[in-house]
């Protein structure tokens, strides 16, 4: 793990561990390419082998540091710009060029890191030990496939992730930010809110209205991946499917930005599947493209004092459980890593 990230802190702006995380649409790395990504605080390589399979590690050569992004894709490995050490995908020193039979061939000597594809996606394994096995990765219903149909819409944005996560556990924004959405412009300003546990997180909702504006935010933590569900309820004019689900994983770039991916769903099938994705292309998709600017613009126009100054309201419990929630984690991570063994620098003469 990097050195800065090992306090609660630093795992509360940064991401916890032991989780999946979506790091960028699978369309960002094309076969033959070195992609150079920064992620929950780590600085990670990104490529794919000759099937196309593809790979993550540490942005490192081990032989001096120099960034392997810079390299040169050898098809099965990696070859460092600068000495020309070579690399495979399991982190091994495949050859050293300038120095054939050296002790560093043969030895795993670069962080690995798991990586799974979905949904349009590429999904990173950030382990507390690096050498244990990531939990399975499953993806969120809705991204399934089966009845569901999906587009992903990807976003960076100059602001912490969490102010994302405040912001998709807080239905009661809808009825004011977005009050001339095409689907938000009904339903009422005012409502009281309840907090309801689940088997994998919680759902805050509206207590006296639903199925009508934004009025249900669902927190999931479940398979080592976190994510917000939420449904907005849509017109007969928006096709066949019901409601528009939003499944929504926001992953950290460091303090400050954050990428978004958020998944806009029906469940749909056959000629519906059809109908919905020619509407959605041909007259929805900029429509949703103006509700997430909106959120953009108040979220990076947050100052990085707000959470100090705040002044919360009953509206306000679901940001308040999750924070909890979060910071009990961190803590408890920060606690392991703290018991862990820092890595042996080797001594220069």
């Amino acid at each position: 793990m990097t050195a800065q990230v090992r306090t609660d802190d630093d795992l509360l702006k940064l991401g916890l561990r032991d989780r999946w995380y979506a790091v960028c649409p699978s369309r960002y790395v094309r076969r033959g390419e070195l992609v150079r990504l920064d992620r929950a605080g780590e600085e990670l390589l990104l490529w794919r082998d000759g099937s196309g399979q593809v790979h993550v590690q540490e942005d490192r050569c081990p032989h001096r540091g120099a960034r392997l992004s810079l390299g040169v894709h050898m098809g099965d490995r990696i070859a460092c710009n600068y000495h020309g050490v070579q690399l495979d995908a399991d982190g091994v020193v495949a050859s050293v060029p300038g120095s054939p039979g050296c002790a560093l061939e043969g030895r795993r000597a670069l962080r690995v890191f798991p990586a799974e594809e979905g949904a349009g996606a590429i999904f990173v394994w950030f382990g507390l030990d690096e050498d244990a096995a990531p939990t399975p990765f499953q993806l969120p219903a809705p991204l399934s496939g089966g009845e569901w149909d999906e587009f992903l819409c990807y976003v960076e944005w100059d602001c912490s992730h969490l102010l994302s996560l405040d912001n998709l556990m807080d239905p009661m924004h809808g009825a004011f930010l977005h009050r001339k959405s095409h689907t938000m412009f009904s339903g009422r300003r005012e409502a009281a809110f309840q907090v309801r546990d689940t088997d994998t997180g919680f759902v805050f909702e509206k207590t006296d209205q639903a199925g009508v504006n934004f009025d249900w935010s669902e927190w999931v933590d479940h398979g080592g991946l976190q994510w917000v569900t939420l449904d907005i309820p849509y017109p007969e004019t928006a096709g066949p499917g019901g409601p528009f689900t939003i499944v929504a994983c926001v992953t950290a770039i460091d303090e400050h930005q954050h990428a978004g991916f958020f998944w806009r769903c029906r469940e749909v099938s056959g000629w519906e599947r059809d109908s919905w994705r020619f509407l959605y292309k041909n007259r929805l998709e900029r429509r949703h493209w103006e509700v997430l600017e909106q959120d953009r613009e108040m979220a990076e126009a947050m100052p990085d004092d707000a959470w100090a100054r705040e002044n919360l309201y009953q509206h306000d419990i679901a940001l308040v459980r999750l924070r909890r929630v979060l910071r009990r984690e961190a803590t408890r991570q920060a606690d392991v890593l703290a018991q862990q063994t820092p890595a042996r620098v080797p001594a220069t003469r």
